[in-house]
């Protein structure tokens, strides 16, 4: 397999947040694990079905909603972004940078939130809302899940 169809691969398995994957033919066997370890808790069924699909129905099957598209928690109107990926958690763009935000700063949509890093891919997570940062739920450089909070905005 080419480097190039590797990549493809990769970029395909965390679109659709797949955290491991098989492939088996004749010439060649292939094994994907992306992130840390699975949890003892059963994963969803979306993400089994994906997992147990060969890759060309990867695309066909259900793609979870973006995660980083806030949600808004009922009783208190805050907006909440959650991780798009399994990854680990930077408030950083360096170990000696200055942090994307802090409790109390004010966000325009479109502002960068934080970093999730998969598979050695830096991914920015933006704000889609402008606000004030409530609270950020997750320390630096630790492992977060598909669809964990991250932080929670006060929309303006």
């Amino acid at each position: 397999m080419d480097l190039e169809r590797m990549e493809t691969l990769l970029k395909l398995l965390v679109a659709h947040d797949v955290s491991e994957f098989h492939f088996k033919d004749e010439q060649q066997t292939l094994r994907l694990r992306l992130g840390p370890p699975p949890a003892p808790v059963a994963a969803p069924a979306a993400v089994q079905t994906i997992a147990a699909a060969p890759v060309a129905a990867a695309p066909v099957a259900a793609a979870p909603a973006a995660a980083q598209v806030p949600a808004a928690a009922p009783d208190d109107g805050l907006v909440v972004v959650e991780s798009p990926m399994v990854g680990t958690f930077y408030r950083a763009p360096s170990p000696d940078a200055d942090v994307f935000v802090e409790v109390g700063d004010t966000v325009a949509a479109g502002k960068t939130l934080c970093i999730v890093e998969a598979m050695k891919l830096m991914n920015e997570i933006e704000s889609e809302v402008s606000g004030t940062v409530v609270e950020i739920l997750v320390d630096n450089a630790q492992p977060v899940q598909f669809g964990q909070p991250l932080v929670k905005i006060r929309p303006q």
